[in-house]
């Protein structure tokens, strides 16, 4: 069906092009067909992911510039030292692809634990599977809040309403229904097709798959769009840290390549040892470190009920410092109860409760806290049959139900209180029917009453009719019957957890469609004291930079239209905050999509699920209280690489290119130079099981590329001038040669950028903050062995020779002396940064 039209054919002649029957597919046959076609999605499983995880080790244009320096040396009969370099190139490559591919395994097994589902039909049977299972010839199943899995034909439907904003751009919903629509139609004219990437906002559905994956019209356009995410704050802060170090590799490179071969050394071996030089000055394992530190930081949410789905989103949550959220089940235990039905003059009344039952038992939508709330609280004979059905959506906010009673067909709707009273002429009233003009004020006084007690108030209205049928033109000349008030209490232990999110430096703002009454009501419980409310009244009567100015002292938002969620969060944003967004209903996916860190939770409505970052396991604020300090912890780590390998590379770096200038050889080969960059990288790929100081995750962390190149040069100058003294010890106390210069270089430079780890891991003292087990062996085992190294059989080999005993001597005093400064200075350098903080944000 890809070529065709499949909008323009009736159901019958779709059926016979996709060869299957009104049951839906055999299991086999759909096996079959899903390896035909593939996996439904836009993204399929490449077996070309591990080949392309490999290939990205090696695209460092300074990389490949080495690996044709080195073929030249082949060339030139120079095969043991370009045998060596391509070696250590290849086993350092192989290093990050080794890590990368087991991170991107893990991050692919936690994943599974949130897929969407979706309803079909398999050998006359519905069976819940994977949307990524869905396949041409497949009979779905809809409901309201469900993802559309593909481009589908509808087969039968009611009342169905979908989003599909992202393919028209219109905000409204539109409606689907069974037909035919010409050929050449716009997306806009389908009326009887739905397409992968909208979703249901109301009513059912019965569709037939035409078109999965990317043959779906979302798959051609994100195709088209490159289908990327919009890049994090985090990940902008990558790329300016690489755009800092290719403008000092480019400036290293040039200079000391034209003074060498000015110098009259050999141009080729000028060339490799620049190329070195760069290789040496870039963290080439920051790709893979970042990808172990995310992946570790999403197990280790795992483990805490939080599930990460796209892991860049991980450094996000970490500098988060505005939450936004709902209050059902997040601030509230989420069990709605009931209190009481009342009618219209405020009485108890079963006759408004039975009503209300009838109409929460009986309708086909979708589940929701307040129908199960209704249910459970009254207990009846049969309800009866249900005729007909207009499912709630968010523009009427009520739901009605036509249901066959002993005295013929009679239409039951409940929903929000100005929505019900819009509809109804009537009120049953003191034992009798009243005009609604006569008693509306005293309707909206006894409502505001009830609001002002914290409780949730619907309305309900019925109407006797002769009709079987019954559609939303049919909702008017109705009868106000009375209230159902419900509560939901505020979590237990709420108070502290939000005094736990406030001490995280992130505050909470609670968005609700509710009336302020009750969301005050609310906000007084949980102690927000004399919360500031904005309604969503006073929202539509602002400008955008109004909103700007007012949002960021607003606690909380109430009687909000769904758009405007959306909104909030983004004049937030620009306000300058990082803000999450914590949702799970229907109407929630663009203010998710909005946030810099979209939050849902495992039970909410498909769009919901797929429209979010992270997912909770769990509804609760305090495993996401968990998630937060793990992922300051995933972002401290990926930093710590970041400052090792700047500090320890640019001073080693800088040395090398200084002293170059004076001697007589290379103070290094270009060989030792890479074996030098990897042995230190060792320890380094250990980072991500490291502890992380209990200060670095108190409050948002945000990405500052000044303060990095502030502790590059710092740093990188305290080693420098140790590497200097490291220099006069061999050429002017031990007079060595150039291959014992070499080794004694060689072995300083190890140790120092080995054991300098440990210091700058940490804003504490060494002694104060101990790393990981795995970190410290890893460390260790590199100081051995590069002591053990001038004395292996490879020593020849990389050009180093044993060094007497009394230069060991001299490493040690340098090295300690090296750590003893490095602490000094690292006290100091942090001190006048805090003294210097105007922000609640860690800076980095």
């Amino acid at each position: 069906m890809n070529g065709k039209a499949f909008w323009s054919l009736d159901p019958q002649a779709l059926l016979q092009e996709l060869q299957c029957g009104p049951n839906g597919l055999c299991r086999a046959e759909a096996s079959e067909r899903l390896t035909h076609y593939g996996p439904n999605t836009v993204r399929p499983r490449s077996s070309y992911g591990t080949v392309l995880i490999l290939l990205n080790q090696f695209r460092s244009p300074v990389t490949l510039l080495l690996i044709v320096a080195a073929l030249l040396s082949f060339a030139l009969r120079d095969t043991t030292d370009a045998t060596i370099i391509l070696v250590i190139i290849l086993f350092s490559s192989l290093l990050g692809f080794w890590q990368e591919k087991g991170a991107s395994k893990a991050v692919d097994e936690l994943l599974k634990l949130v897929q969407i589902r979706c309803s079909v039909q398999r050998d006359g049977k519905v069976l819940d599977i994977p949307v990524e299972q869905v396949v041409p010839g497949d009979l779905v199943e809809l409901n309201a809040g469900d993802i559309i899995p593909a481009d589908a034909l509808v087969l039968d439907s009611k009342n169905l309403f979908v989003d599909e904003a992202a393919f028209t751009g219109e905000t409204l919903p539109v409606e689907k229904s069974r037909g035919v629509t010409a050929a050449d139609s716009p997306v806009s004219a389908r009326c009887n097709a739905v397409f992968m990437g909208s979703h249901v906002i109301s009513g059912t559905a019965s569709i037939l798959v035409a078109r999965t994956g990317r043959s779906t019209e979302f798959g051609r356009i994100s195709m088209e769009m490159g289908n990327r995410n919009p890049e994090t704050d985090f990940e902008k802060g990558i790329r300016q840290f690489g755009y800092l170090l290719m403008q000092i590799t480019l400036i290293l490179v040039v200079i000391i390549f034209a003074v060498n071969v000015q110098l009259n050394k050999p141009v080729l071996d000028s060339m490799l040892f620049s190329l070195a030089l760069a290789v040496g000055l870039t963290p080439q394992l920051l790709p893979a470190i970042i990808s172990i530190n995310l992946s570790t930081g999403a197990r280790r949410m795992a483990r805490e009920n939080v599930i990460v789905k796209r892991l860049s989103s991980i450094e996000n949550l970490g500098s988060m410092d505005i939450l936004c959220t709902d209050k059902t089940g997040t601030v509230t235990e989420g069990r709605v109860r009931v209190r009481a039905a009342l009618d219209a003059e405020g009485n108890p009344s079963e006759d408004v409760l039975r009503k209300a039952w009838l109409n929460a038992i009986l309708q086909k939508g979708f589940t929701n806290p307040i129908d199960d709330a209704i249910t459970q609280s009254y207990h009846a004979m049969p309800a009866g049959d249900l005729l007909d059905e207009v499912p709630y959506d968010f523009i009427r906010k009520r739901l009605t139900v036509l249901v066959r009673t002993e005295n013929g067909p009679l239409a039951v709707s409940k929903g929000a209180f100005k929505q019900i009273v819009q509809v109804c002429d009537r009120v049953a009233y003191g034992g009798s029917l009243r005009p609604m003009q006569d008693v509306a004020e005293a309707l909206q006084q006894r409502y505001a009453s009830l609001s002002a007690e914290g409780l949730r108030v619907i309305a309900v209205a019925c109407k006797e009719t002769e009709q079987q049928k019954f559609s939303m033109e049919d909702e008017r000349d109705m009868v106000f019957t009375g209230f159902l008030t419900l509560y939901d209490p505020p979590k237990q232990g709420i108070e502290r957890t939000l005094s736990e999110l406030n001490g995280l430096g992130v505050t909470l703002k609670m968005i609700t469609g509710d009336n302020k009454d009750v969301a005050r009501s609310l906000g007084s419980m949980i102690g927000m004291d004399q919360p500031r409310i904005l309604t969503g009244g006073e929202l539509q009567q602002m400008n955008k930079d109004a909103l700007v100015q007012r949002a960021p002292g607003t606690d909380i938002f109430a009687e909000v239209e769904p758009n405007q969620k959306e909104q909030i969060i983004r004049a937030l944003q620009k306000a300058g905050y990082v803000v999450g967004f914590m949702g799970d209903g229907i109407n929630d996916a663009p203010a998710l999509q909005a946030a810099d860190v979209g939050i849902s939770v495992d039970t909410a409505v498909d769009v919901a699920k797929e429209a979010a970052d992270i997912v909770l396991l769990s509804q609760s604020l305090d495993v996401l209280g968990t998630g937060i300090r793990s992922g300051r912890i995933t972002f401290a780590n990926t930093m710590k690489y970041i400052f090792m390998a700047t500090s320890a590379n640019f001073g080693n770096m800088f040395s090398m290119a200084g002293i170059s200038l004076f001697l007589p050889y290379l103070p290094l080969l270009p060989k030792q130079i890479l074996l030098t960059n990897i042995m230190t990288d060792i320890p380094e790929m250990t980072i991500a099981t490291d502890k992380v100081d209990a200060e670095q995750t108190r409050l948002p962390q945000k990405w500052d590329i000044r303060f990095i190149r502030r502790f590059m040069i710092t740093f990188g100058l305290i080693s420098s001038v140790f590497d200097y003294l490291t220099f006069a010890l061999l050429l002017w106390v031990l007079r060595g040669d150039e291959k014992n210069f070499q080794t004694g270089w060689f072995t300083e430079s190890v140790i120092s950028a080995s054991l300098i780890v440990l210091v700058v891991r940490t804003r504490m003292a060494v002694f104060q903050s101990r790393p990981s087990l795995p970190l410290a062996l890893a460390t260790l085992a590199i100081v051995l062995l590069t002591l053990l190294l001038p004395f292996s059989p490879f020593a020849g080999i990389m050009g180093f020779r044993p060094l007497p005993p009394v230069f060991y001597g001299w490493i040690l005093l340098i090295v300690f002396a090296y750590i003893l400064s490095a602490e000094w200075v690292k006290h100091r350098f942090y001190k006048k940064i805090k003294k210097g903080m105007k922000t609640d944000h860690t800076p980095y």
